[in-house]
């Protein structure tokens, strides 16, 4: 079974809906036969690569709200954030492009690596309060998963991987996606948001039934031997 997941690195819900997915997987009878595939998408592609104004001062302008109830809004984000074992300090996250960051994740999965790189950008950015588009911050991120410094700066003085960047999000937006997180279980059943762990782990039960029938087998003679729980003839 293969789960696409798209999310940014600057979206404090797709950390959440990683962690009720996450959860859901574990309580997952086939859990090691999922394949999780991370997907990118940019909120806002147009984001400056060097740190400006405050996610807080940019909430504030994009919502038309005074600060104290993007404060209010913020807490309430961080404490749903905690229940799943998250550490939010979003008063320091650094508003930058996530691009270089998308793909370094991509590099990433070319060694097995996409889904500890991910994680470490994401704790990074909402819990370290990182600049996760400066180069040697991702070259020591990178390093910390166990990917190789040359290689990494190799990738990051170019544009590779960046083909692969805007393909997801060409493909998330004939799919109708149009927030994150956005989860596609084997291209059947899609889940929008961080939704509880058990919506999760429903439609990993439904879609692994969809792809493993039970096959009812026909028999022609009427007469063939058979034992039920009642009885055994002869």
């Amino acid at each position: 079974m293969k789960v696409e997941i798209w999310s940014d690195i600057a979206c404090p819900w797709c950390y959440i809906g990683r962690r009720r997915f996450e959860s859901a997987l574990d309580q997952f009878e086939h859990d090691n036969e999922v394949e999780v595939v991370w997907r990118s998408f940019q909120l806002d592609p147009s984001a400056p690569q060097e740190p400006s104004d405050s996610l807080n001062d940019m909430l504030m302008k994009k919502m038309g709200v005074d600060r104290s109830r993007v404060e209010a809004m913020q807490a309430h984000v961080t404490q749903l954030a905690a229940q799943e074992g998250l550490e939010y300090h979003l008063d320091d996250a650094k508003l930058v492009n996530s691009m270089d960051a998308h793909r370094l994740i991509h590099l990433a999965a070319h060694h097995g690596l996409q889904g500890d790189m991910k994680e470490r950008l994401q704790r990074a950015y909402f819990t370290e309060g990182l600049v996760v588009s400066d180069e040697e911050t991702l070259v020591q991120l990178a390093v910390e998963v166990g990917l190789d410094a040359a290689e990494v700066r190799e990738m990051l003085a170019g544009d590779a991987y960046a083909a692969d960047v805007r393909a997801d999000i060409r493909r998330a937006q004939m799919i109708g996606v149009n927030g994150v997180p956005f989860f596609v279980f084997d291209e059947r059943y899609a889940i929008s948001g961080a939704q509880p762990s058990d919506l999760f782990l429903e439609t990993l039960e439904r879609t692994w039934t969809d792809a493993h029938p039970i096959v009812s087998v026909i028999g022609a003679d009427d007469d063939a031997g058979v034992c039920t729980d009642e009885s055994c003839a002869i």
